[in-house]
């Protein structure tokens, strides 16, 4: 009987163990294999047992799941000549391993290469207000972007959210002038428009009461009432001019007219004689 020595035996199983491991692949649901025969490319498998041929055949496995890289803290000049540092957040997954495997290098830190310029350029043709105020927009034009340019690589770029936008304490302070200021605006405008309702309201009124004489008797009246419900030691009560002037008048034609039994002073002229 031949037996076989137990260092050959431990060959053999270990070749063996090499040959399966690089024969059977098993792949999760969320993972595809790019299979390269002699280095051209055949097919995209997965997921689960696919067999390859050893030393004949190789892949490269993909994650199809949506991946989150943070964009690092870039300095951005607005449009506006206003200095920042603004970050991001950008989220994507491979849609075609063969084209994220072919058509470029490494898909993941050129995704995240790519964001960081386009983040830039977009953010520097915009003024200082709009990066604060409209921020979603701004995160919008940024992932159209992204997404029509990884098109090519077989990669979605599904969202980009820009977090923060640091700014110099310097523009802080006047960013709190200027808000400071605005608010003052629109107080002063507030309070212009108010005063403007008022009068006019005041005009509305005074035409009301001016189409009837009695209407003004009877807010006199109104207005004793209130005066006289405060229990005030003393009232001051305006009189409108259209009451005392006839009285007025009556005092001015008065002292116009001549009184009875007065002498018209006559004034002495004096003629010099003409010479002869």
């Amino acid at each position: 009987m031949f037996f076989f020595p137990l260092s050959i035996i431990v060959i053999i199983l270990f070749v063996a163990g090499i040959l399966v491991t690089a024969t059977v692949k098993i792949l999760r649901e969320y993972e595809r294999a790019v299979v390269f025969t002699l280095g051209r490319f055949e097919k995209v498998k997965g997921p689960g047992l696919i067999l390859m041929i050893p030393f004949v055949q190789e892949m490269v496995r993909v994650d199809l799941r949506i991946r989150v890289i943070e964009i690092p803290t870039q300095d951005v000049i607005s449009h506006d000549n206003v200095s920042m540092k603004v970050d991001a957040v950008v989220y994507f997954n491979v849609v075609d391993p063969e084209r994220a495997i072919i058509r470029v290098q490494s898909y993941l830190p050129a995704t995240n290469m790519l964001a960081q310029t386009t983040l830039r350029a977009v953010l520097g043709q915009h003024e200082l207000d709009e990066m604060l105020s409209e921020r979603k927009k701004l995160s919008t034009d940024v992932q159209s972007i992204l997404d029509a340019q990884t098109e090519t690589w077989g990669i979605k770029v599904s969202n980009v959210e820009i977090r923060t936008v640091e700014l110099t304490e310097n523009m802080v302070r006047a960013i709190a002038k200027q808000a400071e200021a605005e608010r003052d605006r629109r107080a002063k405008i507030i309070h212009a428009e108010a005063e403007f309702q008022a009068s006019q309201t005041l005009v509305n009124a005074a035409q009301i009461l001016a189409s009837v004489p009695a209407a003004m008797q009877l807010r006199y009246l109104q207005t004793l009432t209130e005066i006289g419900a405060e229990q005030n030691s003393t009232i001051i009560f305006p009189m409108p001019i259209d009451i005392i002037k006839p009285f007025l008048d009556l005092i001015e034609t008065s002292r116009a007219a001549p009184v009875p039994g007065d002498i018209p002073s006559l004034s002495l002229v004096r003629e010099e004689p003409s010479g002869t």
